[in-house]
């Protein structure tokens, strides 16, 4: 039946009981797709029924729908006209797994990151007055996105503004990871608590075997709706000044239907909970819904994936277990990013100095500083990207103080399939300028396993940055970590090559090209980027022709733009060429695609090498 749906028009023109069988066969191309391409399935297969439901009765594109972080658009994607281009999700050159305005009119606001729905949609919700426009405007936020503080902001000034505007709270009781805090807690218990569910049923079936007996019935459901509001989740919404529907069992469709029909036409800030189930229709998913979260590509009858080498990820994690053994002080804190960052397996062993505060990065770093402040030792495990969220946090809060602690940046540099909101480039250029801050970034699995174990000897505030994927582990030097010292991986006297972190391993296979076309190279693994090496870069560079320097960030502001600096104070002109991430975003693909299309890979340093020695 979907392959007769190119646009939620064609949606439309189908009978209400005809949707079920569009439910069905939306996951069974999810899950076929997905299964080949990796990304969000769990989240993805828990929203097909409010897909449908929003599409059959909003007048999509002109009504809009603001997905927040978005993960569970897959849907949304197959009814709005790129069904066709389905298999190419998060391919390079093929559809986003996220909402992109550039990608679909259908798709109103951009999301990687969760929390901003609300305070998007309040803008544009603001803009439709001035203009005077009568669209409507319908956010879809998961409960996890609820633990962000952003969120709340929005909520907040939602009821302030007083304007129509339906927020759906898509409550699986997950984020990534299960999630976690008072507000979720307060859903939860509300919503599913015995006094509540047994009340409301009984209720019900009281009404339904009474006779019709008009305004008395009437009168008596207003009541007890009223009532019922004092056990429910209601409570919290309608103090602050939303009209709120719910919990409905998101995977009735006829009843979302209705639902939906009827909110509608309602003025005002209003709130629809939904229940519902992550992974929904797939048994795989729906036992495991945090493997299924993001995920490779697996076999799709089995659910079993490919066994994955370690990762970088992992790496940090057992490295912090062994660590947590004997610092009885240490603390780890993480965005609800257990999985991700590899501390899944510390939690389980140390519980209470293990901390999951939700969707909520700046709290996270300004938490660990008020534990250093008191004398405990945080370590902070965050994606680059969502890193992002707490820069204030990280100066004002942690800087300023010159607090120790270990900020753990998970997935820096090119990340890959998850494209432009989650390609983790920008951290360099962002920590390189704070005062009291020390940047390291390890060439392999060997280093970043020394660095984490030196940082809390280090009276100061440390980031570690590393990248997505397996750990590796080179044939290097691995003599001992100091702080602002790099080593020299080998040495020549034609060009120079200064390689950051993970790109080591690229410069030392373009020196052994070079090597092969007769160029002497030296090869410099800095492992500081902050404090740099500034010594050994005038020696090195006394001693050389010419230099490249070859960085998994942004060019400006990053390490190539401070080696030229250190090189113009003192006055070698040498030619110098930097390797580095150019002033765009990156779109999706694989990593060593999108890597060798910004002349990252051995190759490309090679034809950049040999161009500076003509």
């Amino acid at each position: 039946m979907i392959e007769n749906i190119d646009s939620p028009s064609d949606l439309r023109k189908l009978q209400i009981s005809e949707l079920d069988i569009v439910a069905s066969e939306i996951r069974d191309k999810i899950i076929d797709i997905v299964s080949k391409t990796g990304g969000h399935l769990a989240s993805s297969l828990g929203a097909v029924e409010l897909t449908i439901a929003l599409h059959y009765i909003f007048n999509t594109p002109q009504d809009k729908l603001v997905w927040d972080i978005g993960h569970q658009c897959y849907a949304h994607k197959i009814l709005t006209g790129r069904r066709k281009r389905f298999s190419s999700l998060r391919q390079y050159g093929g559809i986003s797994g996220f909402p992109n305005k550039t990608e679909s009119k259908y798709d109103s606001f951009g999301a990687g990151h969760a929390g901003t729905a609300i305070a998007a949609a309040l803008g544009m919700m603001t803009a439709r007055d001035i203009k005077k426009s009568d669209e409507k405007i319908v956010v879809v936020v998961g409960d996890g996105a609820l633990s962000s503080g952003l969120a709340w902001e929005g909520l907040n000034n939602a009821s302030q503004i007083d304007s129509d505007i339906t927020i759906i709270i898509n409550d699986n009781e997950m984020s990534i990871s299960r999630s976690l805090g008072a507000i979720t807690t307060y859903l939860s218990k509300a919503s599913s608590g015995k006094v509540y569910t047994t009340v409301r049923n009984e209720f019900e079936k009281i009404l339904k075997g009474m006779p019709v007996l008009g305004e008395t019935v009437l009168k008596l459901a207003r009541k007890f709706e009223v009532s019922l509001k004092l056990l429910s989740p209601g409570l919290l919404f309608e103090e602050m000044g939303f009209r709120y529907f719910g919990p409905i069992d998101g995977h009735n469709l006829e009843d979302l239907i209705k639902i939906l029909g009827n909110v509608k036409s309602l003025k005002g800030p209003t709130i629809v909970h939904l229940l519902t189930k992550k992974g929904k229709g797939y048994d795989h998913a729906e036992l495991d819904p945090v493997k299924f979260h993001g995920i490779g590509k697996f076999e799709s009858k089995t659910g079993k994936t490919m066994k994955k080498p370690e990762s970088y990820s992992a790496a940090a994690g057992n490295v912090l277990c062994e660590l947590f053994k004997k610092d009885l002080d240490s603390v780890a804190i993480s965005a609800a990013m257990l999985e991700g960052t590899g501390i899944a397996k510390l939690k389980e062993q140390f519980p209470k100095r293990v901390f999951d505060v939700g969707i909520a990065e700046q709290f996270a770093v300004t938490f660990a500083a008020g534990l250093a402040a008191s004398g405990a030792y945080p370590y902070v495990a965050v994606y680059s990207t969502f890193l992002q969220r707490a820069y204030d946090s990280v100066i004002h809060d942690v800087a300023i103080q010159n607090l120790p602690l270990t900020l753990l940046i998970d997935r820096a540099g090119i990340v890959g399939s998850d494209g432009a909101t989650h390609q983790g480039v920008f951290d360099i250029s962002y920590l390189l300028p704070i005062p009291n801050m020390i940047l390291m970034a390890p060439a392999d699995k060997e280093e970043l396993v020394e660095m984490i174990k030196i940082t809390k000897q280090i009276k100061a505030p440390v980031a570690i940055r590393y990248p997505r994927g397996e750990a590796l582990s080179l044939d290097i030097k691995h003599d001992k970590i100091m702080i602002g010292y790099a080593s020299i991986e080998r040495e020549g006297n034609d060009i120079a090559l200064f390689a950051c972190g993970a790109m080591l391993k690229n410069a030392l296979e373009a020196a052994d090209i070079l090597s092969q076309k007769k160029v002497s190279t030296t090869v410099v693994n800095l492992r500081f980027i902050k404090p740099i090496d500034k010594k050994l870069i005038i020696r090195t560079a006394t001693n050389v022709k010419a230099i490249v320097t070859i960085e998994e960030g942004s060019r400006i502001g990053g390490i190539g733009q401070l080696i030229s600096s250190i090189l113009a104070e003192n006055r070698l002109e040498k030619p110098i060429k930097i390797i580095a991430i150019d002033d765009k975003f990156i779109p999706h693909g694989e990593q060593n695609l999108l890597r060798s299309l910004a002349g990252l890979d051995a190759n490309s340093i090679v034809k950049t090498a040999l161009s500076c020695l003509v």
